[in-house]
């Protein structure tokens, strides 16, 4: 895929809850995935080794530092952190807090439904907000 078709070089219509020079993060609304993010690269690069080892470690800083502060306020069972690129050859990240309860759990969220009585509590919407604001103050480097 040529960046003029790539969907994640226009930040048209996210969410976005940060953004520096290198990557932005924005708020995935998932009514049953409270406080999914995706950590998206600025500029088009398809896989990890289209970046140099500084802009590495500052999203790696980043991705610890958004699933500190996930693991602290959601206290999810589980965090999934992927980068795929399978479909969308944009170099990006979903952080998505997971429980053993929730809709596919323990599949993907892209995967089978596996509890379809599952509803997010009341609560978790709540400490959604709070996460996000936690991630606009944050000092990523």
């Amino acid at each position: 895929m040529q960046p003029g078709n790539c969907i994640l070089c226009d930040s048209k219509n996210e969410d976005i809850v940060f953004t520096n020079d290198l990557f932005r993060i924005v708020h995935i609304k998932d009514i049953y995935y409270p406080g999914y993010v995706r950590l998206i690269l600025n500029r088009h690069a398809a896989h990890m080794t289209d970046i140099n080892e500084k802009e590495a470690h500052s999203i790696f800083s980043a991705l610890l530092i958004i699933e500190r502060c996930v693991r602290d306020i959601l206290n999810p069972d589980r965090i999934n952190l992927a980068c795929f690129g399978n479909i969308v050859s944009h170099l990006h990240w979903h952080i998505i807090p997971r429980y053993k309860n929730d809709r596919h759990f323990p599949n993907p969220i892209w995967g089978e439904v596996t509890n379809t009585k599952y509803f997010v509590a009341d609560y978790l919407i709540g400490l959604e907000q709070q996460f996000l604001a936690q991630i606009y103050t944050k000092k990523f480097i």
